[in-house]
């Protein structure tokens, strides 16, 4: 393994040059370091590249000879400071956490005025911020436990509040668990893995009772579950999404990401079997997900979501809505895949604009390396040559397109699709449109193909003539 991967070097180019300034304070402040040779060995790992150990001895003890074992235990030191560092700040991000923690230390200092003001203090902060989640729950238990450990040891009989601390307590570890459920039941979808020993039934019947009709955090999971568990009654559907938005606040925007994620996929799913009218539900849900920025992590939106509301709003013929996401969203994207993923789908709006010369000049504008990619371009640019009546252009394309699907390793559903296309493309270009007998057999034959994105295209073409 390179040095450069090693787990410290790792961590330091994992963290944003603007907080090397914060970094370096800590590592200088003596209460968690009295050694001065930390900083030293940051700041060079920091400066530039390491090229071996050897060079990095060199550079921090240029006349002294090598010494791997002791390099090796600065960087396990250094290491370890920075794991301390990164912990206290995700902590010092945490205000409920650090009220919280205040008043336990002085709980089990046995000073109780200060407690009670620091544990009044946590309260308030609880019940200040919006969020009523798993972690919610939690913590009002964990405040709840330090008071009953206080008031047992002057009247171990007092229980006035036990009922409301259990259940806080129920309440996180449903929320927690009927999370895990549904994150199973995603996932099984996609990897066919078991639920033998998640769905569990108690659980669910838990879930139900009616107590917990008002609490978000059981209520949105237990309605995410009954979504998936059975997803030919589009009424858990709707009823999952209704409530989805209306309980925004009550969930940070990482759970609300995966939150959204579920009834997106769902629709998703449904659109793969054929329901095109899952569309309009889906772009709803898109549209919602990005007013309130639940797709955008650190800033990023993922291309992929990027491509599919493209296909969702061009779908429903929301043309003007698409171009202003287009342009919107491009400086979201990861810098790699900015520009090929800006030019395909501007590509494909002016597609369904029908300015064709336009589609050619942006599709020839980036360069789409990821194989997908590449051959969702080359589809549209298929479609294009078909549209200009190009059919000799059109017949050299499909070759190479055959030709590349075949040379790049691509998944077996993919790969089975566009070599699907491209065959299917070429048979119409082939049959005799006046041969009625030739041109419905080739017709039911697209239609019986289990795996043929472009089937409504095809089948277009049969009926538009060439």
């Amino acid at each position: 393994m390179h040095i450069e991967e090693s787990t410290l070097i790792s961590l330091i180019r994992a963290f944003p040059q603007a907080e090397y300034r914060e970094i370096r304070k800590f590592l200088c402040s003596p209460y968690f370091t009295t050694r001065n040779d930390m900083l030293p060995l940051f700041d060079r790992i920091v400066d530039r590249p390491v090229e071996s150990k050897a060079t990095l001895w060199s550079d921090l003890f240029p006349e002294r000879p090598f010494d791997d074992q002791r390099l090796r235990l600065l960087m396990s030191y250094l290491h370890k400071l920075l794991e301390t560092y990164l912990s206290l700040s995700e902590w010092a991000r945490d205000d409920v956490e650090q009220a919280t923690l205040l008043a336990v230390g002085y709980r089990k200092r046995g000073l109780n005025d200060q407690y009670r003001r620091a544990r009044a203090s946590a309260e308030k902060r609880i019940t200040k911020q919006p969020q009523r989640d798993a972690a919610y729950h939690a913590i009002r238990f964990r405040l709840m436990w330090e008071e009953y450990e206080l008031l047992t040891v002057r009247n171990p009989t007092d229980s006035a509040s036990f009922q409301e601390m259990v259940q806080h307590a129920d309440a996180a570890y449903l929320s927690n668990r009927l999370r895990l459920i549904c994150i199973a039941y995603a996932q099984r979808q996609v990897y066919r893995t078991s639920l033998d020993t998640l769905d569990l039934p108690e659980i669910v019947a838990l879930a139900e009772r009616p107590e917990w009709e008002h609490t978000p955090a059981v209520s949105l999971y237990l309605a995410c579950y009954r979504m998936l568990r059975q997803p030919e009654e589009v009424a858990f559907f709707h009823a999952f999404t209704s409530m989805l938005r209306s309980v925004q606040p009550v969930f940070d925007d990482h759970e609300m990401r995966g939150l959204y994620l579920q009834a997106i996929n769902y629709c998703i799913r449904r659109l793969n079997s054929g329901e095109d009218h899952f569309f309009q539900e889906v772009l709803l849900l898109y549209k919602s997900a990005l007013a309130e920025e639940y797709l955008l992590e650190q800033g990023i939106l993922s291309r992929f979501a990027y491509h599919n509301i493209v296909a969702a709003a061009l779908h429903v013929g929301e043309l003007e809505w698409v171009n202003s996401f287009i342009h919107t969203y491009k400086g979201q994207l990861e810098r790699k895949y900015r520009e090929s993923s800006f030019s395909f789908n501007l590509a494909r709006l002016e597609y369904e604009r029908k300015h064709y010369d336009a589609v050619l000049e942006l599709l020839q504008r980036a360069n789409y390396r990821d194989p997908l990619l590449n051959l969702a371009a080359r589809t549209l640019l298929l479609k294009t040559w078909f549209a200009l009546g190009e059919y000799e252009l059109l017949q050299s394309h499909l070759e190479a397109m055959r030709s590349y699907v075949q040379r790049k390793r691509v998944i077996g559903y993919h790969k089975a699709n566009y070599l699907n296309i491209v065959r299917y493309a070429d048979r119409i270009l082939k049959v005799r449109l006046d041969d009625e007998v030739a041109v419905a057999a080739l017709r039911q034959a697209i239609k019986d193909e289990e795996v043929l994105t472009e089937k409504d295209w095809l089948l277009s073409c049969l009926e538009d003539g060439h």
